[in-house]
């Protein structure tokens, strides 16, 4: 079970976010028995890029021996959208 302030690894892109699959960020909500997530995407800088919602299935828990990769992320997000929507 993934709870929050743990590292999480996207599972699938985002791009109304700029976010790609492997991409790493921190839960900093539980929704509904872990059914979705508030994730936290910062840059290396510390930064903080975007805050998304996300599925249960668009996550997972890191594991032993991955390695984070840098890539630059796009400047332009769209706003957040509501857990569950459309």
């Amino acid at each position: 079970m993934i709870r929050e302030l743990e590292s999480v690894v996207l599972t699938s892109d985002l791009p109304e976010y700029g976010l790609e699959r492997g991409d790493i960020g921190t839960v900093v909500l539980v929704h509904r028995g872990s059914k979705g997530y508030e994730v936290e995407f910062v840059a290396l800088d510390g930064e903080t890029m975007v805050v998304a919602s996300v599925l249960a299935s668009q996550v997972r828990p890191i594991t032993h021996r991955e390695i984070a990769h840098a890539r630059v992320v796009p400047g332009i997000f769209s706003p957040q959208p509501q857990f569950g929507g459309a």
